[in-house]
């Protein structure tokens, strides 16, 4: 007989329900959401479990590989996949969420989600700190801008994160009035520059003291950011079996809806991680307007651009760039600018 215990967390409680291969009840109770709790319960059940599973969410990480140290094997499901199972059950409660669980790790009828190393789950902490204490310095920065309009004072539209302090501090200062209100805002935000150079510096250095990334950088347009938010999101390139699907699971891909006679296309998915697809994007950009030399990829990307229209065609570029750099991961090759015929 195997067993099966199906999880519904929270963020303070956990629901558990167990079951045997055949669907039966076995135990089902209510304890706090963290290793110990669960693992108790689990022992007290006194049946050799087979397989815990659990919905993908914000504490996956942490009862993932604390479940697995106590020796369950774990199974991470997609929730959009047990949401719309769950549905058809006539009342939704955490209790019943639990049981349906429990009921879907019997059958298998799940998908099954790839939980991150916490290496790159450091790495994601420092490029999301980095990235919101940034947009912290520019909504300031937004604000003073706004107060200086009031009084006619108008700002350059292109002023560095650098230059912004030295060049607005003696405007504000030689006002009374505009130096009580905007100074505290304008040493806040200094405080919040400095704090972003420090954690760009420290995540420059991370990037140029990997190898993986160090690689990524040889293609044209991807710079330390786009390196290690990549090396992050994918975590591991041989759960990809092939290439072409990291562009579609970063929401690349455009939609697609068949039924009959009925075929649609539209827009891309934008399923998976939002910041490695925004990143991807902002490296094609790069490559099809910034970079000055030239590549079979920002050819044929160009030439997309002239038929289809420059958006669309950094989308292509981007998709294309996501297959290219997981490619270069698993042959532990550089990039490969082409022909000198493709180039021109």
């Amino acid at each position: 007989m195997t067993y099966f215990a199906g999880l519904d967390v929270s963020l303070r409680s956990t629901n558990i329900c167990v079951v045997d291969n055949q669907g039966e009840l076995i135990a089902e109770g209510k304890t706090d959401a963290d290793v110990a709790g669960i693992v108790a319960f689990l022992h007290e059940t006194d049946v050799e479990i087979t397989e815990v599973g659990l919905e993908a969410g914000t504490l996956t990480q942490y009862l993932t590989y604390g479940l697995q140290f106590a020796g369950y094997e774990v199974i991470c499901m997609e929730a959009r996949q047990v949401k719309s199972a769950l549905s058809a059950m006539r009342n939704k409660t955490d209790k019943h969420d639990a049981r349906g669980i429990a009921q879907l790790l019997r059958s298998g009828w799940y998908s099954r989600v790839h939980v991150k190393s916490m290496e790159s789950h450091r790495v994601r902490a420092l490029l999301t700190s980095r990235r919101a204490v940034l947009a912290k310095c520019i909504d300031l920065e937004q604000e003073i801008r706004g107060i200086f309009k009031v009084y006619g004072i108008k700002l350059p539209p292109r002023l560095g994160h650098g230059a912004f302090d030295p060049k607005v501090r003696p405007l504000i200062e030689a006002d009374e009035v505009l130096s009580l209100s905007l100074l505290p805002v304008l040493d806040a935000r200094l405080v919040l520059y400095r704090t972003f150079r420090e954690l760009d510096n420290r995540t420059r250095k991370l990037a140029h003291s990997d190898p993986i990334c160090k690689r990524f950088m040889t293609a044209p347009g991807v710079g330390f950011v786009t390196a290690l938010t990549f090396k992050a999101g994918v975590d591991d390139p041989a759960r990809f079996k092939h290439s072409r699907t990291v562009a579609a699971h970063f929401g690349l891909t455009p939609r697609r809806f068949q039924s009959g006679e009925l075929d649609l296309e539209g827009h891309i998915s934008r399923c998976g991680d939002a910041s490695v697809r925004s990143t991807l994007y902002t490296a094609a950009n790069a490559m099809l307007t910034r970079s000055s030399k030239w590549s079979s990829l920002k050819a044929w990307g160009m030439k997309l651009a002239k038929t289809r229209g420059h958006r669309r065609a950094v989308i292509a570029v981007a998709r294309k760039l996501a297959v290219i750099l997981h490619r270069m991961w698993i042959d532990d090759t550089q990039f490969r600018w082409g022909t000198e015929a493709a180039r021109s």
